[in-house]
């Protein structure tokens, strides 16, 4: 009889777990420090002490081995609105054995778990799948879940730092945050992080907090930046999205906590217009971030409720500004100095526009 013996060593792990400090493998981004068994393709390691780890993540293993997993006790709590091409949801959430743990299962198979203390996710994803592709859900929604969770408000945003100050881009699907963060990228500014902002509140000042060194790009919009649509790698295989390793392309990646100058909120696209950078009314503007807040279905009523509270007073602190770019030739150029020439009639105005980065 044949032994398989990586399927024996996954016993033993799930049996016997690693302790954080024995994962070997650390990160640092939206403020965590963080350990995983294997090694984040395409994401730096930063070492850190030993017994400092904010999150263990374990690749490739369950928490409980399959039967188990069969039996437990499970209760659905959300159903992505969103279909693949079967008709099948791409995402469902689950609380498992009364909230011992938080269970994402996605179409393509591949499922975390995550702790009630919210300090531990497990991995698994069929064979056929590379790890990129897991790698793009640990960073994206399962820490955007994660962070949300643990209270932390996160804007699906992007964000650059403009003269040792942070500057978010908002907008729905296809309004270029990533683009528009790539862009600043190339004129020289630090990129803080792409898609998911996390915020911190510190003494009635707003900060950003830094994610980590990659923007992820579709093919036209590498087309936009660089010339050609292969100009950057592949996310995964499998995928067609490009990553921007900041570090690379005469780009840099932003790692300081930095106090928060403004919100710029991008709206549609138009032809044979100018840029136009706007006001919008705090009550307009408090409804734009509430339903741009990550994960936002998730939240419970305390959750919501609290978010609710700081993006009021966010609003009353933060300039939030809208944005109706030009899709003309040459209308990224023009984005970045509109909103440029924007941020310095704001500091020169007196408008409140954050603090100085921490010491």
């Amino acid at each position: 009889m044949l032994i398989d013996l990586a399927v024996i060593d996954r016993l033993r792990v799930m049996l016997m777990p690693l302790k954080p400090k024995d994962l070997g493998h650390d990160y640092k981004f939206f403020g965590l420090t963080i350990r995983s068994n294997l090694p984040l393709p395409g994401i730096p390691r930063e070492p850190a002490h030993p017994e400092a780890c904010d999150l263990a993540v374990h690749l490739g293993i369950a928490p409980y081995i399959d039967k188990e997993n069969e039996t437990a006790h499970q209760e659905l709590t959300y159903v992505s609105p969103y279909e693949n091409e079967q008709g099948q949801p791409i995402l469902k959430t689950w609380r498992v054995n009364r909230g011992a743990y938080i269970r994402i299962a996605y179409s393509d198979r591949t499922q975390f778990w995550v702790d009630r203390q919210l300090r531990t996710v497990w991995a698994t994803w069929p064979d056929e799948l590379p790890i990129e592709n897991i790698v793009c859900y640990l960073l994206g929604p399962v820490i955007g879940l994660l962070l949300r969770m643990r209270g932390v408000v996160c804007l699906h945003a992007s964000a650059v730092a403009i003269a040792g100050r942070g500057v978010l881009f908002m907008g729905s699907a296809g309004t270029g945050k990533s683009t528009t963060a790539a862009a600043f990228s190339k004129l020289g500014c630090p990129v803080l992080s792409d898609d998911i902002s996390a915020l911190e509140e510190r003494d009635g000042a707003f900060f950003v907090n830094a994610a980590h060194p990659q923007i992820c790009l579709w093919p036209e919009s590498v087309a936009m930046l660089y010339g050609t649509r292969d100009a950057l790698p592949r996310l995964s295989p499998i995928l067609d999205k490009r990553r921007l390793t900041l570090g690379e392309q005469g780009t840099s990646f932003g790692r300081d906590l930095l106090g928060l100058a403004a919100i710029y909120i991008l709206g549609d696209r138009q032809v044979g217009t100018a840029t136009l950078v706007e006001s919008i009314r705090p009550q307009a503007a408090l409804l734009a971030l509430v339903a741009d807040t990550y994960a936002n279905n998730i939240l419970d009523r305390q959750l919501r409720a609290r978010e609710f509270e700081v993006l009021g007073q966010l609003v009353s602190r933060v300039s939030i500004r809208r944005v109706r770019a030009s899709e003309d030739p040459g209308g990224l150029e023009e984005l970045c100095r509109v909103i440029r020439e924007d941020l310095e009639r704001l500091e020169m105005s007196r408008l409140p526009i954050g603090v100085s980065t921490l010491p």
